[in-house]
């Protein structure tokens, strides 16, 4: 016997028990670009369970949802880490392309008339390895199959949605990995997630694990590589019994080149991360304390859920992550307009809209969490600048840190001033009524559309603004109600007299104030907000509700 053959022959042993302990799918995870869309599709057309909604894990300022059965049974969850208008991806090798979802064989026929009756595109039914499948996509082109499969009956069929009951969403069937190394890759899985070889169709291996569910390992040598991005599956999850299984693996994973990541408390399963040779991203997952640790099960994913060592608080939290409605309920029908804008609707709000600029390296929902701060009840708009720099957003070109590419400043004012007129269109937004409010880059751009645009802004609240504009143009600003509020140690400071003194030279009433810090935002700045609106809006809108504020370092946006 052979040193290999005989190092072989001592592992089957564990190996078997190891496998013993691991079975099946636990979740698959992809990434969304509109939670609406999909929210209207995983719960509304397939008639999903959305079981719980928390922030990320990983990024506290990304909405997480997951859909699954009755009692989000480890096999039947399909999870999405929401980027809200963020870049595709590209399905590609190194990646799962495809996931498919069990339903009674018989449902084909029903799930065929139910995709014609909501105008989408299927395609089949197709037998693939025996079983009738109906293809599609779901909104973020994401291939989903709806495979009718004998066995695979979940104990928790979810009958509170649009579905009648025989013909729902059993569990997940299975997925589709693409990889440039086949027999690599089905070797892992096969070697430490208890799958087996069942059959092939041409470039197609079928693996089965212990709990009937599939893996479709895709020979791929010639496709392109995966990116990613959304409209992609970040990563699918195997189903682990305890921690004790986790641990197995990972001493088991860590003799080989997969290169596992530390173990993750995800509180709803422990679980730990590896790549297997093709390159997708593999995770295992323990089957408890499961969904119903912090929910009862009648009250699964009503509530959202924060993880316990996020930097920002729940509150805040709900202002940044992306608002849905689910099928049925009221909603926003949100538009597609020339700048990336998130709309923030409050439990009770007042009818104040406040639209919102950032500063360099920030978002349309970095200034959000502020002034919520400011205005609990006012609704938020907040948009994103095109521009970039290394990467992040801004309003316009800089070509050193106090000279700016001025035609770029009147391009972007002009398309900014008819994302406006489309904005007030669409969501019925009283221009009169709106307070603009900008930091930094964001509060520059305003300055300068008060005079390249001087009908368009009312009132504004200027954080850290200096003037940028080499010409300004004459513009009547009668009428005009600004604030500017400056930091006393700001590089930028020093230009704010500058700015407030060219404001009222055109006729707008400037109040101006100044805070200790310097150019980062935070709570100092709220109750001089709080002030200025309390007296500029007493006479259009009932007075914000006040909120105690106790200063501390919270920074929202860059220089």
């Amino acid at each position: 016997m052979t040193v290999a053959a005989l190092i072989l022959a001592l592992l089957t042993p564990l190996q078997s028990g190891l496998l013993s302990m691991v079975s099946g799918i636990h979740h698959v995870t992809a990434v969304t670009r509109k939670v609406q869309a999909n929210v209207d599709f995983y719960a509304g057309f397939l008639g999903m369970r959305l079981v719980k909604q928390t922030a990320g894990y990983e990024d506290a300022t990304q909405l997480h949802l997951f859909y699954g059965d009755a009692a989000g049974t480890p096999g039947s969850l399909l999870t999405f880490l929401a980027w809200e208008d963020g870049a595709p991806g590209r399905a590609g090798y190194g990646q799962i392309s495809e996931i498919s979802l069990a339903i009674d064989p018989a449902s084909i026929g029903y799930w065929l008339t139910r995709a014609m009756s909501f105008g989408l595109r299927s395609e089949g039914p197709a037998e693939e390895f025996g079983e009738p499948v109906l293809r599609m996509k779901d909104p973020d082109n994401i291939i989903l199959k709806l495979a009718g499969a004998k066995n695979l009956a979940s104990q928790a069929v979810w009958d509170g949605g649009s579905i009648p009951v025989e013909h729902a969403i059993q569990r997940i069937r299975g997925a589709t990995m693409l990889t440039e190394k086949p027999a690599e890759s089905r070797g892992f899985l096969e070697t430490h997630f208890g799958y087996r070889f069942q059959a092939n169709r041409g470039t197609i291996d079928r693996l089965v694990s212990q709990s009937g569910d599939i893996v479709d390992v895709r020979d791929a040598r010639g496709f392109w590589s995966g990116a990613p991005g959304t409209g992609t599956i970040d990563h699918v999850a195997f189903r682990a019994a305890d921690e004790e299984t986790l641990l197995s693996v990972r001493k088991a994973l860590e003799t080989t080149e997969a290169s596992p990541t530390n173990m993750h408390d995800r509180k709803y399963f422990r679980s730990l991360y590896a790549r297997e040779p093709g390159g997708t991203l593999i995770e295992l997952a323990t089957d408890k304390p499961g969904m119903i640790v912090d929910e009862e099960q009648a009250a699964l994913g009503k509530k959202l859920f924060a993880p316990p060592d996020a930097i920002t608080d729940l509150h805040d939290l709900k202002v940044v992550l992306p608002q849905f409605s689910m099928p049925g309920q009221p909603r926003i029908n949100y538009r597609e307009l020339p700048f990336v804008h998130r709309f923030y609707t409050p439990p009770d709000p007042d009818g104040s809209v406040f639209v919102l600029l950032h500063g360099s390296g920030g978002n349309e929902t970095t200034l959000m969490p502020l002034l919520n701060k400011v205005a609990p009840r006012a609704t938020l708009l907040g948009v994103r600048g095109r521009a970039t720099e290394e990467g992040f957003p801004r309003w316009y070109k800089r070509i050193t840190p106090f000279s700016f590419d001025q035609n770029d400043i009147k391009t972007e004012a002009e398309a900014f001033a008819a994302f406006i007129e489309g904005a007030v269109k669409s969501y019925g937004l009283d221009p009169q009524k709106v307070v603009y409010v900008g930091y930094s880059n964001g509060a520059n751009l305003l300055n300068s559309l008060l005079y390249l645009h001087p009908n368009l802004v009312h009132k504004a609240v200027l954080l850290r603004s200096m003037p940028v504009l080499s010409d300004y143009p004459h513009a009547d600003l009668k009428g005009t109600d600004l604030l500017v509020i400056s930091g006393k140690t700001d590089a930028y400071g020093k230009y704010a007299s500058e700015l407030e003194e060219r404001l009222k030279s055109s006729g707008a009433t400037v109040d101006s104030d100044v805070i200790p810090g310097g150019h980062d935002l935070g709570d100092a700045d709220v109750p001089i907000i709080q002030k200025w609106l309390l007296q500029r809006m007493a006479a259009d809108n009932p007075a914000p509700q006040q909120q105690a504020v106790t200063p501390k370092p919270e920074i929202f946006g860059q220089p």
